[in-house]
Order: C-alpha cells, then structure tokens, then sequence
C-alpha cells in the first residue's frame, strides 16, 4: 500500500507540471438511449478536427464500444486492474482516427470495483493525461458509485436522454445525483432519437426548468440527434455512422454536438487535473 501511495504522489506531480487533457463524461440515467453509440462517434468527429482524442469504455461489466467500431479487442480495463498488462498496451486506434480503452463486457467483478481496484485504476488512468487532448468517457448508464466516480472526474457531463417519458425521468435523477456530488462540473443535456427539432426542445425546457427550480443548477444545451434510419443501419453493420453516412442527419448533429462541447471544456488554470478529481474516490 505504501509503494503505490508513493507512485500515486509522484504521478500527480507528473500531472501538475504538465497541461491537461479535459475531460467529457458521457452518461445516462437509463440503459437503451443511444449513450455508447453517441460516445463513440463523437469521439471520431473530435479526432477528424486534429484533437488528440482517447474514448474510455468506462461502461463496465456491459461494455460495447468495440462492438460499435468493429474491433476486436485482445486486452482491456479488467487486464490493467489485474497487473496483467499497462494502460499502454490496451490502447488500441479505433476506426476514425481516435484511441479506444475498452471496458469488460460480462464480468460482474468489472461492474462493481473494489475500493482497491479502483485505486488502481486511477493510478493507471492519470497517464492519459499526457497522452490526450479530449478523454471521452462512456459511463455505464445509472447512478452506481462506479458512474458517479467518472462523472466526478470531467469537466463536463452530458447526459443522453430520449423523449421517451421513462428516459426523461431517470435523466434527471442522474442529473439530480451529479449535481448533488459535488465540484464544479458543467452539465449539459442531449435528446437523442428526437422524431424533430421542437421535440428535443420540449424535453431540453422540461428537464431545464425543473432542475434550476429544485436543484438550482443550470444544465446546458447540447442539442439533439435526430431518429435517422442511418443509425440502427450502421449498428447492423459495426460501422459508427458518421463515417459511414457522414451527410446524414444524425451526422450532422454530431458535428455541432462536438463544436459545443469542445467550447465548453476548455480547462481553466484553477481548476484541478484528471487524477486529482478521481482521487476523491478515495475520499467519498
């Protein structure tokens, strides 16, 4: 315990000498709303505008992003808390230009982390914060302590939702948890599969409204995706629809979806890094 608390001490001052990566949580209050597909090409729109851009499939015990890209991925997450491999080995170029961290998919050990390997995740994650410019994260879906931990480290949470009623509510009970985590954290809200424009808009006011009246916090704006029949196509066939229908509705979305985030994450100088926000695991 006490060479890794060394190690830890000496990678935050790694961390602190260096400029940061900024950090995107992307979550959702329920399962089945798009999260991981609109994680995944968000990530290749912010590698194709030159960012250097790593997505972490933090969705752990059900992860799919490899699935989305096409990949086969022979090493991941389980392997670096299990000492079998370094963070450096997992890393893997996904299709579109950015890096892919994967998580376990069917391992409930994943899904619900021990406080002693969650320590070992974080020390293994500080080093992306030389190596990225955007770190993506794909949160599992839910408030479990595992999603709370990723949302604790970003800069910015954007929540995906659809206007499905169910999906509504458990996006702000999400929204209601985070904001209630602490830090200082923008939230921001995106309505996926929205049937139009006025739609996502109604959902976006709904959601709004009610979290500055009860929660007294202002979620941002980050648009919609359209239901675009492209979608669950380029699902079918493992290929992330902004490479394979890059003019289609939901594509262009996802183009102004990444031109808003990169506005609103850039790290301020007073703000903490990416190993000091996830060392509050330790202290929650």
């Amino acid at each position: 315990m006490t060479a890794m608390i060394d190690q830890a001490t000496h990678l935050r001052t790694l961390v602190r000498q260096r400029s940061r990566a900024s950090v995107i949580a992307v979550t959702s209050g329920k399962g089945g709303v798009g999260k991981s597909n609109i994680a995944v090409n968000l990530a290749i729109k912010l590698a194709s505008a030159g960012k250097e851009v790593v997505l972490l499939d933090a969705d752990l015990g059900l992860a799919n992003a490899d699935v989305l890209c096409n990949v086969d991925l022979p090493y991941n997450l389980s392997h670096v808390i299990a000492r079998k491999k370094d963070l450096s080995e997992v890393l893997f170029k996904a299709p579109g230009g950015f890096r892919l961290i994967g998580g376990a998919s069917g391992l409930a050990r994943m899904a619900d982390l021990s406080d002693f390997d969650r320590q070992r995740l974080v020390v293994a994650l500080a080093e992306l914060e030389e190596q990225a410019d955007l770190i993506l994260i794909d949160t599992g879906a839910g408030i479990s302590p595992n999603v709370l931990s990723f949302t604790r480290a970003a800069d910015q949470v954007l929540v995906v939702t659809t206007p499905e009623p169910t999906a509504i509510t458990d996006a702000y009970a999400a929204i209601k948890v985070i904001s209630r985590d602490g830090g200082d954290r923008r939230v921001s809200l995106l309505v996926n599969q929205a049937k139009s424009t006025g739609e996502a808009r109604i959902v976006y006011e709904r959601i709004a409204r009610v979290a500055k009246q009860f929660l007294g916090i202002s979620v941002l704006d980050a648009g919609h995706v359209p239901a675009d029949d492209q979608v669950p196509a380029a699902v079918r066939k493992r290929l992330p629809f902004v490479m394979g229908s890059p003019n289609c509705p939901a594509s262009q979305c996802i183009v102004q979806l990444a031109m808003r985030l990169e506005r609103g994450v850039a790290p301020g100088p007073e703000t903490s890094g990416f190993f000091n926000r996830m060392s509050r695991w330790f202290r929650k």
